[in-house]
């Protein structure tokens, strides 16, 4: 496994990571927390009119392509992601260079996992119905 944070190393190499994601080939192991949050800066900056929707064929596309069941317990979340994209393009906008992006982002959130519990009074996560569907925060807004 490479370092932790080498998609960030340069644009080249933001760029390759990129790529191996869309086209399914980057490890599973290396889909980390903070590489789910440079793609949704790269998504933000690059098609910010539809950066969830794309975000979202992306992670199926991308599980179905690694081997990743997408049920009602494991697999793609809809209200997370969901809730992540809004998130990382509020943190996001107003920086043009996708590298410089992923990097801000990743600064503000690699270490930030349970964010979503400032804006859910319930398991969000194990919750299956916020897998499948967009369920809105209910202790403050987005």
């Amino acid at each position: 496994m490479r370092d932790a944070l080498w998609f960030l190393e340069s644009s080249e190499v933001f760029d390759g990571f990129i790529r191996e994601w869309r086209d399914g080939t980057l490890p599973k192991e290396e889909f980390t927390h903070a590489a789910h949050i440079a793609v949704g800066a790269w998504m933000a900056v690059e098609h910010p009119g539809d950066a969830f929707e794309r975000t979202r064929d992306g992670i199926l596309r991308y599980n179905a392509a690694t081997g990743t069941a997408n049920t009602a317990t494991s697999g793609y979340h809809e209200t997370l992601t969901r809730f992540w994209s809004h998130l990382i393009a509020a943190n996001v906008r107003g920086i043009s260079d996708p590298l410089a992006a992923a990097r801000h982002a990743v600064q503000t959130f690699a270490g930030r996992r349970g964010i979503y519990g400032e804006y859910y009074s319930f398991d969000v996560v194990g919750d299956a119905a916020a897998r499948v569907r967009w369920l809105a925060p209910d202790l403050a807004e987005l």
